[in-house]
């Protein structure tokens, strides 16, 4: 006797005698009721038949709930399951949000009808509240699923897991991870990807490396996609030799790269700066059989920019053309980005207006770019019209327009403008981010204006929503810290309570204009400059009762604030204490010791403390450092300089501050011969000296009567458009005229002031004016006739 078609079952009514499914062709039905999973062989034709059914059902005749039913009975049948039914289900639900109710009921009726339910058939309602951006939708559907007795196999997990990682919400995901382990279901190559993708995304590169170990442990060998994705976290760890290490060896294995993963590796040299490196390695996957398109351009052109190398990035953005490739909007940013960082905003502009001739829509992060450059550059009459220009396009100011604006304004001394828009912001209902605040709270501080900082500092803190800390430290078990959060998630799954541990998480990116360790920053540094080293450890003690995790910016501040009161000892404990505290140091943390050092007289402490910070950093060569220390021990101090900036600058983290501190330093030790040679080092390798590094070096080698370097270094500061204060240029004068030697030298710096447009007038104070008179005098005499 032959059985009768699943199909036709699922499409009579609950509690009802067969109906005839007329709707769906008598020849699908047929082969239907003639596969059985005894004949592999049959598979895709199954597969295409069970698509076209639901197909049929859904689009023909109109009935989804016959659908619905007829997908769910296929996921419990190996050899009709099909991508094309379960992609149809997924793009039905999301184009109509009104299907989720009438699936739900469809499970309930097949539940109630004692049928087995695969977790396949939960996977596409996860899948389709993702695509809605309904996240929390979608781990309530992953947490519901237990109610109709059905476990998660590989796959749905692999799908939660997916929008937990996309969400941000790694901590989430691994106590799934640890659920799905518990539950003995076994992860399989993509669960793997997808939590190493996360890890690596949240910056946690050696648990990345632990669950990529993890993998190999499980017999489960990675994918190209397994290998991407650990290549790109160990590129934004800056550990791009390992991910060379791991590329050759993935070859070994014999598995192939795409050009996704060759751009992985070009974008990692470029972002650590070692452009020609990145150059020389496109050589090579070329031989391999990559083909240099838009996103491979785009990895490059931003390295050359990131390294300051616009020109050779704007000729290289130049050969697209010759390749037929149209820059999108992306390669328009980075370059309009370069040109703007570099002062050329007008050439930014210019292809601003290129860009949108060739039909390139800017969107509001372009915008953004430009007008950023602008006001860096004082130009804020043009940044505002840009400002306003930006919803022609379809776009709209952010809260990073009027971010850019407020901190122009405010560096131009122009507070009252910049509260105006922040107060035209509320007025418009947006809420200031805490960007914003933060751009007005320094512009005030920067003002000296502590009383009204304050002021702005307590109205972001009680803002709409009550903070973070306020609302998860109350109850008998309160989140203090990461680890009393991560511990109360993983409580929560244990416990099956999903959806809960996911709101909790949420919490984090939902609590409103709160401040943040920035804001803390810019008030600590307020009130060391104010020599209230008090307040500042008192506000530091708040922010860590608060929840928030000083940084080196804070610990960099509180250190200078020490120094600068006198306090070296407590300066040099809280700098052990960061250690001890299992912190790392950042560079302005050593900038701030290193700059006390120097004016005390001891640049051997200085010049060490930045030995030790490139060590801590582990990506310079030990063999160099210690061939610069080998240098400064002979005393050759402007060698170990020059061998150092070899090294350094090829890297994309590259900082001159270190140097311009070494060059005042040893001005302030009165070795202005040492300190005159670094100031033409640093112009070799193209680096900018400093304002002040050039007064101390003025001051310096006037001092020592070396007053032709001392000329060339006014020079200097007239070339890089450098204002000197009256004090400085009077000084230089004086000591030029009362030397003989020098006093033909007075005509170029006065040329050098009046080309400057420095008005004489003003700038020459009273000592000056009557040696110069008697100069001119004696000028006269010295060259009239007989």
């Amino acid at each position: 006797m032959k059985l009768l078609s699943p199909l036709r079952l699922l499409t009579a009514k609950p509690n009802c005698g067969l109906t005839h499914p007329d709707f769906v062709p008598n020849e699908v039905l047929s082969i239907i009721d003639t596969v059985t999973p005894m004949e592999p062989s049959l598979d895709k034709v199954s597969h295409f038949l069970s698509s076209q059914a639901v197909a049929s059902v859904i689009r023909e005749q109109r009935k989804p709930e016959l659908g619905f039913r007829f997908f769910i009975w296929t996921t419990n049948k190996r050899h009709f399951r099909s991508w094309d039914s379960h992609n149809l289900i997924i793009d039905m639900l999301a184009k109509d949000g009104g299907y989720f109710d009438l699936y739900w009921k469809t499970l309930e009726e097949v539940k109630n009808s004692a049928m087995p339910i695969c977790s396949d058939a939960f996977a596409v309602l996860i899948s389709a509240y993702w695509k809605l951006n309904k996240a929390e939708m979608a781990v309530e559907c992953f947490g519901r699923m237990k109610d109709f007795d059905c476990k998660a196999n590989p796959f749905t997990y692999n799908v939660i897991l997916h929008v937990m990682v996309q969400k941000g919400v790694i901590l989430l995901a691994l106590a799934v991870y640890n659920m799905m382990l518990k539950s003995n279901c076994s992860p399989n190559c993509s669960t793997f990807s997808i939590l190493i993708d996360g890890l690596c995304k949240s910056g946690n590169t050696l648990d990345a490396l632990k669950l990529f170990d993890e993998m190999s442990g499980r017999g489960i060998l990675p994918n190209r996609i397994t290998y991407t994705v650990i290549l790109s976290g160990l590129c934004q760890a800056k550990r791009i030799d390992d991910a060379c290490r791991l590329f050759n060896l993935m070859k070994t294995r014999g598995c192939s790269a795409d050009f996704v993963t060759y751009n992985v590796l070009l974008n990692g040299f470029c972002k650590l700066g070692r452009v020609d490196e990145a150059l020389a390695l496109l050589k090579s996957f070329k031989s391999e059989g990559y083909v240099v398109g838009l996103e491979g351009y785009s990895c490059l052109i931003d390295g050359l920019v990131r390294a300051k190398r616009i020109s050779e990035a704007h000729s290289l953005f130049q050969k697209l053309s010759e390749n037929n490739i149209a820059p999108d909007i992306v390669l328009y940013t980075i370059m309009i980005k370069g040109l703007s960082q570099e002062g050329r905003v007008k050439e930014a502009l210019d292809l601003l207006r290129e860009m949108t001739g060739r039909g390139v829509l800017p969107d509001t992060q372009c915008y953004n770019t430009l007008i950023k450059g602008f006001c860096d550059m004082g130009l804020l009459d043009e940044a505002g019209s840009l400002r306003l220009e930006i919803s022609q396009h379809g776009c709209f100011p952010n809260t990073y327009t009027t971010t850019f604006l407020i901190c122009g304004m405010c560096r131009n001394g122009m507070v009252k403008e910049a509260t105006n828009i922040f107060n035209e912001m509320e007025k418009l209902g947006c809420s200031p981010s805490v960007e914003n605040f933060n751009a007005l709270i320094h512009g005030l501080c920067k003002a000296g204006e502590l009383d009204e900082a304050r002021i702005m500092f307590y109205k972001m803190e009680i803002g709409k929503k009550p903070s973070l800390f306020l609302r998860l430290s109350q109850g008998i078990d309160p989140v203090h810290d990461s680890a009393s959060l991560q511990s109360r998630v993983k409580k929560l799954c244990e416990s099956g309570l999903i959806l809960k541990a996911y709101q909790l998480l949420m919490q984090l990116a939902d609590s409103g204009a709160v401040p943040n360790i920035i804001t803390y920053n810019i008030l600590i540094n307020a009130l060391c400059k104010a020599g209230k080293i008090n307040g500042a450890f008192k506000l530091f003690e708040e922010l860590q009762i608060r929840g928030h995790s000083p940084d080196s910016i804070t610990y960099g501040t509180l250190i200078d604030g020490l120094q600068r009161v006198g306090r070296e000892d407590d300066s040099l404990k809280l700098f052990d204490h960061i250690s001890k505290n299992g912190h790392a140091p950042g560079s302005s943390v050593y900038r701030s010791l290193m700059t006390w050092s120097c004016r005390r007289g001891k640049i051997a402490v200085a010049f060490n403390l930045w030995l030790r910070y490139l060590r801590s950093q582990g990506v310079r060569s030990e063999e160099a450092i210690e061939l610069v220390e080998k240098h400064f021990e002979e005393g050759d101090t402007v060698k170990a300089i020059r061998t150092l900036l070899e090294m350094e600058i090829k890297l994309a983290d590259f900082d001159s501050a270190p140097y311009n501190i070494c060059l005042v330093g040893l001005c302030q030790m009165g070795r202005s011969e040492e300190a005159v040679k670094v100031f033409y080092i640093l112009q070799e390798f193209g680096l900018n000296v400093s304002a002040p590094s050039c007064v101390m070096l003025i001051h310096s080698l006037r001092k020592n009567k070396n007053l032709d370097q001392a000329v060339n270094v006014f020079l200097y500061t007239v070339e890089k458009g450098i204002r000197l204060m009256p004090r400085i240029c009077n000084n230089l004068l004086r000591s030029l005229l009362r030397s003989r030697d020098s006093a033909e030298l007075v005509y170029v710096v006065l040329n050098g002031m009046k080309s400057a447009g420095y008005d004489l007038s003003a700038y020459l104070q009273h000592r000056t004016r009557p040696l110069l008179r008697h100069w001119n005098i004696r000028e006269s005499e010295n060259t009239s006739p007989g």
